[in-house]
């Protein structure tokens, strides 16, 4: 089933402040939170689908590619595998968006503060943070797509204790602050009466529990710094300055946490011959002065190979060619687009005695004359595509 438009689910138009989308999100998680309806798929869905909209407009970067690009912009990956912006499960939305209730407002007391509600249940430690990454790519690269393997400095699961922190299963206690809870409840009072807040207990960081004895070589963090060797699919019409996204390459969490994700920046290589613009590339091809008043054939170079054109006599400087397909393939997978062949006719700057003499006779005669041939066809100097 196609997804619905992410401002028709949240309820916003696309002029809406960060303010209104943030409101707009509270009011339908508040609505639709599983807390609120126990066992409804239905709600659950919505619940979800609320938190994957507010993803996206949330995040300014990624607004922006969803409003260039729609759904296939926001999910960074544009349909390849692995890449961020949809299909949230229910972890990620309390690892990314509890605390979105969790600001001393009303929400809390309904569900006990959000962010404290799931570090506890999943018992698991910090999140990680984002890495980000530059990627060169060549015009036949972009054209056709293509594999990059990277390696990636960050933090790495630790091996000697797969990530828990501690030297073994049997090296915890319950944290004494908070019972096992992972959250502490304070009570204040209100000119509309008591009101109970949660918030992540700050002994055991939310985990409910604390590491009598830490692993030797992560100390207790449950990650270590090391490198990982990444593989990237870039699909086909990429651009500068788009920013692809690969959920869970980022630098791995404390003590078991989400490891946040691996944001890849596109940077582009300027071609030596052709030049891009949009879905188009331009060549501007240089013929000398009897080519074009005699006609010729020529062989134009195009991305990742070449092509021959026809040149008629009498082509004025500045006519385009078009060469339907020779360009870059949309983003979205809608075709591709041109290659645009600029003719310019060369000027020697430097002539023998002969050439001098020779083009003396010429410059005086009725056919050469720019006017006369202007009041005999008025279009004859207008530009169009073949």
């Amino acid at each position: 089933m196609a997804k619905r438009d992410y401002y028709e689910v949240l309820g916003v138009s696309k002029s809406a402040t960060a303010d209104e989308i943030k409101k707009a999100y509270r009011k339908l998680a508040l609505q639709y939170h599983p807390d609120r309806n126990p066992g409804d798929k239905a709600a659950e869905e919505k619940f979800k689908e609320a938190a994957e909209a507010y993803d996206v407009l949330s995040n300014e970067e990624k607004k922006a590619r969803y409003d260039r690009f729609g759904h296939q912009g926001a999910a960074g990956g544009f349909g390849g595998g692995g890449y961020g912006g949809g299909g949230m499960n229910m972890d990620d939305i309390f690892s990314q968006f509890g605390d979105i209730f969790g600001d001393g407002s009303p929400f809390e007391s309904f569900f006990g503060g959000g962010g404290g509600r799931g570090r506890s249940e999943r018992g698991r430690g910090q999140r990680g943070s984002n890495l980000r990454v530059k990627v060169k790519l060549n015009l036949e690269e972009i054209a056709n797509g293509a594999q990059k393997k990277i390696k990636v400095k960050k933090h790495i699961t630790c091996d000697a204790c797969t990530g828990i922190g501690a030297k073994d299963s049997s090296s915890y206690q319950t944290c004494n602050t908070c019972n096992g809870s992972g959250v502490v409840r304070k009570v204040t009072q209100t000119f509309l009466g008591q009101m109970a807040t949660t918030s992540p207990c700050p002994t055991c960081e939310g985990e409910g529990k604390v590491i009598t004895n830490k692993c030797t070589k992560c100390r207790g963090e449950g990650r270590v710094y090391g490198e990982e060797v990444v593989t990237i699919d870039i699909p086909a019409g990429v651009s500068e300055g788009i920013q692809l996204s690969m959920n869970g390459k980022g630098n791995a969490g404390v003590r078991g946490g989400y490891p946040g994700d691996l944001l890849i920046n596109i940077e582009e290589v300027p071609h030596p011959e052709l030049k891009r613009e949009d879905n188009n590339v331009v060549y501007t091809l240089y013929l000398n002065f009897a080519e074009v008043a005699l006609g010729t054939q020529v062989e134009v170079p195009t991305i990742g190979g070449s092509a021959k054109i026809k040149i008629p006599k009498g082509t004025q400087s500045g006519k385009l060619f078009r060469l339907q397909g020779k360009g870059i393939p949309s983003l979205q997978g809608y075709g591709k687009g041109d290659q645009i062949v600029e003719v310019q006719v060369f000027t020697p700057q430097d002539l023998t005695a002969e050439e001098t003499a020779l083009l003396e006779k010429l410059k005086n005669a009725k056919n050469f004359s720019p006017q006369a041939q202007k009041e005999k066809n008025k279009g004859f100097f207008d530009k169009f595509f073949h």
